[in-house]
């Protein structure tokens, strides 16, 4: 059988798509590197060049995920109008938009043998937003919207709990005890970032309708 010759990026970038295909439909857990060689069609020395370990590439994976995240934050937060707090609003809005193949991604990452590689990307989510988020905080304090001497702090702190505490993969809280902590946030949010009353009023109704959207793809 003849290979295709790519180059060492190219290469590196389709190990690690047809690698998240198969660890979010089968489970990270269950998943080889045999079948993940099969599945690329290479030599069992081109993939330990690029990845010594499955861990190594499971890393590569959800930096993979994480940096597409990323990259349409980024274009959202370009376009943004109005005053830090404004454009953190929209942002967040904006960030929990999501197309139909990021249900399908979210829905295989619920799956009890992914939960490993779950919270590790929620983690690396949570780490590589909060720069972002921490600088409009900065530019609010400056603006009189916000009162902090912490923005990455608080936004680190933010985003691990929204992150976490509202994903029903991490916790399978009842829905009261769901809507109890989604009622809290926006007053817990407002209260760190010395924000005024009711600015993150949003809140409850964005991840109330984001839980309904899960309960009916599930």
């Amino acid at each position: 059988m003849v290979r295709t010759i790519k180059k060492a990026e190219e290469r590196r970038s389709e190990i690690i798509e047809v690698a998240c295909d198969i660890f979010l439909k089968k489970g990270y857990e269950k998943t080889t590197m045999q079948e993940i060689i099969d599945g690329v069609g290479i030599a069992k020395g081109t993939i330990y060049h690029h990845f010594p370990s499955k861990d190594q590439l499971l890393d590569g994976v959800l930096d993979w995920i994480v940096t597409g995240y990323m990259g349409e934050l980024e274009k959202n937060l370009a376009n943004l109008q109005g005053n830090s707090l404004e454009r953190m609003q929209q942002l967040i809005i904006r960030g929990a938009d999501h197309d139909g193949s990021k249900d399908e991604m979210i829905d295989h990452l619920h799956q009890p043998g992914n939960s490993g590689m779950h919270i590790r990307l929620l983690a690396k989510m949570v780490t590589r937003q909060a720069p972002i988020y921490a600088k409009l905080i900065e530019e609010g304090c400056r603006e009189g919207l916000f009162n902090t001497a912490h923005p990455l702090e608080c936004a680190e702190f933010l985003f691990s709990a929204v992150q976490f505490l509202t994903d029903m993969g991490v916790y399978e809280w009842s829905r009261s005890d769901l809507e109890r902590r989604i009622i809290a946030f926006p007053e817990l949010i407002e209260r760190q970032l010395g924000a005024p009353a009711g600015s993150f009023k949003f809140l409850h109704e964005l991840i109330t309708t984001q839980d309904d959207h899960s309960q009916q793809q599930g």
